[in-house]
């Protein structure tokens, strides 16, 4: 009866998307529901990188799905090395955007030198000096729906799918393997968890996914409850995930006037600008009530959303690295993840690292995840440590 007179009473604000962008080539076509998961609807060249000396770059346009079934248009922008040899390796790496701005995706933010991409600058130089191609995914949609993770995996694989499609980008037929760290770690895993399901054809040799919140539930409550430096992150992604479920996780609707211009004020914003809006706030102090999180079908998003407690497994090789004391993501939750996916076969090596924080633990596990991701596009055995 409680619930019931909280969800009569609770207010009628209107999600908050994103500005579109106003680069045309982004939009979706108007016979969008024409093509198949994976289809290319668009390709344009790009200007060289200084990030990435050598390399050509081009801006791929496809057809993916959204976490209901329905046609989206999303996009990836690929690397291609200099002498590049037909059917070299390709990785889909797949970077950390913790972001609700459509100017804050990484086909976007390569070129405005945003710094949360260069930690990564130099492992992704190491794989095009290797002669591998890189496919950079924009993998939170166009809508940039930030925590709705079985999206992304959708919008990995299908770009995939069109990088491939592509013979111009010659990678038609060499091996593919999948890196991500963080929220790029997120949508790696799910992608190699969808996999089976969603692209069966797929001839994928590896993922390797490091310090993943595999677990939003656990993750809301560890950010969101209480005052703390990264609530930022939780109230994004919340305003992410009730722009790909409106009608299931109505966060807007429960926001106090603080909160909706908290919300306000990060709509269109990428990482840095959402953590310093958020710092030390929490769920009670932007929220007229806690009851949504008690809402059956609020709460079964967020649960739909965590890997933790998806039944399926990813049938590849799969490498994870964390720091045991990330003070950001519960690692009990990854840890259990590793557990199930041990005991139902899956070929996975587990590594530890000793980073004091967060983002260290990227860069401290980058070799030993090349040395992996090696091992897998030269077909060696996987290694497991379970």
């Amino acid at each position: 009866m409680a619930l019931a007179l909280t969800l009569a009473t609770a207010a009628t604000a209107e999600p908050l998307y994103p500005n579109p962008d106003p680069d045309p080539f982004y939009a979706a076509p108007a016979d969008l529901a024409a093509h198949g998961p994976g289809d290319v609807l668009g390709v344009r060249g790009m200007p060289p990188l200084p990030l990435f000396p050598g390399a050509t770059v081009t801006l791929v346009k496809f057809r993916s799905t959204d976490s209901h079934g329905a046609p989206i248009a999303a996009t990836t922008t690929v690397l291609t090395p200099a002498g590049h040899r037909p059917d070299a390796p390709l990785l889909s790496y797949q970077h950390f955007i913790n972001a609700l701005g459509t100017g804050c995706a990484v086909s976007h933010t390569l070129y405005d030198g945003d710094l949360n991409l260069t930690a990564t600058t130099p492992m992704l130089n190491a794989v095009l000096q290797q002669g591998w191609s890189i496919a950079l995914p924009d993998h939170l949609g166009p809508q940039f729906a930030l925590g709705a993770a079985r999206l992304g995996g959708h919008i990995v694989l299908d770009g995939i799918r069109a990088v491939k499609r592509l013979p111009e980008l010659a990678v038609q037929h060499g091996p593919v393997a999948m890196a991500g760290y963080s929220g790029g770690g997120l949508a790696t895993a799910w992608a190699a968890a969808l996999q089976p399901s969603y692209a069966s054809e797929l001839q994928l040799v590896g993922a390797a996914i490091g310090g993943f919140p595999a677990n939003l539930v656990t993750m809301a409550q560890a950010l969101g409850y209480e005052p703390h430096p990264a609530f930022g992150l939780a109230m994004a992604a919340a305003v992410g995930l009730e722009r790909e479920y409106p009608d299931r996780l109505p966060v807007s609707s429960y926001l106090s006037p603080r909160g909706l211009a908290i919300r306000d004020a990060m709509a269109n914003s990428c990482t840095n600008n959402i953590l310093a809006i958020g710092a030390n706030g929490s769920a009670r102090e932007v929220a007229t009530t806690m009851s949504v999180f008690d809402i059956p079908a609020a709460r079964s998003v967020v649960e739909e959303n965590s890997l933790e407690l998806y039944s399926g497994v990813p049938e590849i090789p799969m490498f994870e690295w964390h720091s045991p004391s990330d003070p950001l993501i519960p690692v009990d939750a990854i840890d259990n993840t590793d557990r199930r996916w041990c005991a139902a076969g899956v070929r996975l090596e587990t590594l530890r690292v000793s980073a004091p924080e967060h983002l260290t633990a990227a860069v401290e596990g980058a070799p030993a995840v090349l040395q992996w991701l090696d091992g897998r596009v030269r077909g060696e055995p996987a290694p497991a440590n379970c």
